[in-house]
């Protein structure tokens, strides 16, 4: 399986991923891309520091200006293309895998996110046949990008309006931890922070907010300390959930509902985007608030450009991405903290309080099934519901009024993921495993 990916590039180091191959992807960046001036940084990970160095060699030897940006969140290192006005941006980071993996994540002018079919797959054609060396090498110099994001995130609202909010973080020994520490530090809160040592070997758990194991230490914390909120961070600090104060972990999109419905008392008309797999409440609750919703495709690149093309304002993914337009379409989840603290402070009222309303619909959870022929199993569930309203946008997705259902590819293995909701429980359980049978049927 290859390691160049529809969204990134990633892989287990140092068998699928080493140096001497992120160079090489260094190189193809330049000559793919003819970058004059470009940011590089790193997340913990052990293998991180040789493979940074690596990186930022190909880039120098295929004549392009690095500076180096050192140990950065995903959102810091596009924040430093788009606000430093640089040709372009690159990660070393694999995100939330396992200690033993990592990767590449680039970007263009402007933060233009580089997927598979903008140029990640091109690269991994151009590394088995670069071209000799330029005779001119690019220069490396540093620059701290650390400060201007963290007072780029503290505008995001007027921090003298919050009530003073118990808050408890997990940044599972990541990279959200030293600008959440010093994040909420400038917020009148009190705040507890759970594993905030950078640690790429994850000794605690896995930075992974959307497995509940991952979760129960902060959810413990919160319960334990009384907190008004909880968030956990995943491994490059591009995506956060959250837990209200009950403990109760509250899925992605009833926050990207909440957050819009906040959003639209102060913007009217916006367009607020949400993936294929998200809960029917949230166009509900955009439409209730006078604006315009728009379903889009799931991944980080995909939505980003669908959101530029449509000019939305902001965009939530089931896997805790949140974009904002005003960043440049890239993930704030620093916004997302301080709309709900902001919501939380307006109504007056607990976090699971003002999710609970949003408990509409039943869902199943996505449900994996192994599928060889993915393309004629869709075909054959679109043709079943025929008297649905269908849509391919990702996936193929069939609605009826009272339940709907998306069934997607996964881009690398050999199976469909289903996302179903219906209106009840009982029925969303029925039409689960009629589809499931569906699916699963030879």
């Amino acid at each position: 399986m290859s390691i160049f990916k529809a969204y990134d590039i990633r892989g287990v180091y140092p068998g699928e991923i080493n140096e001497e191959l992120v160079y090489k992807i260094g190189r193809a960046y330049v000559l793919k891309f003819n970058p004059k001036k470009v940011t590089v940084g790193r997340d913990m990970r052990t293998s991180s520091p040789a493979l940074f160095e690596a990186l930022v060699k190909g880039i120098t030897d295929q004549g392009c200006n690095v500076t180096d940006i050192g140990l950065v969140s995903t959102p810091m290192m596009y924040f430093s293309v788009w606000n430093f006005g640089f040709d372009g941006g690159l990660i070393v980071s694999a995100s939330h895998n396992p200690s033993q993996y990592n990767g590449v994540k680039m970007v263009r002018a402007e933060s233009v996110p580089i997927g598979g079919d903008t140029g990640i797959y091109e690269i991994e054609k151009m590394i088995s046949n670069l071209p000799e060396l330029p005779a001119e090498k690019g220069s490396v110099e540093k620059l701290d990008v650390f400060t201007p994001y963290l007072e780029h995130c503290l505008k995001y609202t007027d921090l003298s309006n919050l009530k003073r909010f118990r808050i408890v973080a997990d940044t599972a020994n990541s990279m959200g931890g030293p600008i959440s520490a010093e994040f909420f530090k400038k917020l009148d809160c009190e705040f507890i922070h759970l594993f905030p040592e950078l640690d790429g070997s994850f000794p605690n758990h896995e930075a992974n907010p959307l497995k509940e194991e991952n979760m129960k230490a902060l959810q413990a914390s919160v319960k334990e300390k009384a907190a008004d909120i909880g968030i956990g961070f995943d491994g490059d600090a591009d995506r956060c959930g959250f837990v209200d104060e009950k403990g109760g972990i509250i899925p992605s999109d009833l926050i990207t509902a909440l957050v819009a419905e906040a959003l639209l008392q102060e913007k009217k008309g916006i367009k607020i985007m949400f993936d294929v797999r998200c809960s029917r409440i949230v166009e509900d609750i955009i439409k209730e608030n006078g604006g315009i919703p728009g379903r889009c495709k799931v991944g980080h690149s995909l939505i980003k450009a669908q959101m530029r093309e449509e000019k939305a304002y902001f965009a939530g993914e089931l896997s805790s991405h949140f974009y904002l337009s005003e960043d440049h379409y890239a993930e704030a989840p620093f916004f997302v903290v301080l709309k709900l603290l902001e919501l939380m402070t307006l109504k007056n009222k607990p976090l699971s309080e003002l999710i609970q309303p949003l408990r509409k619909y039943s869902q199943s959870g996505e449900i994996n099934s192994k599928v060889e022929e993915k393309e004629r199993k869709m075909k054959e569930l679109a043709e079943h519901f025929k008297d649905a309203k269908v849509n391919w946008l990702d996936g193929v997705t069939v609605e009826y009024d009272d339940w709907w259902c998306n069934v997607r590819p996964s881009n690398t293995e050999p199976y469909l993921r289903l996302n179903l909701e219906a209106n009840t429980k009982e029925l969303m359980e029925k039409k689960r495993d009629e589809v499931l049978s569906l699916i699963r049927s030879t």
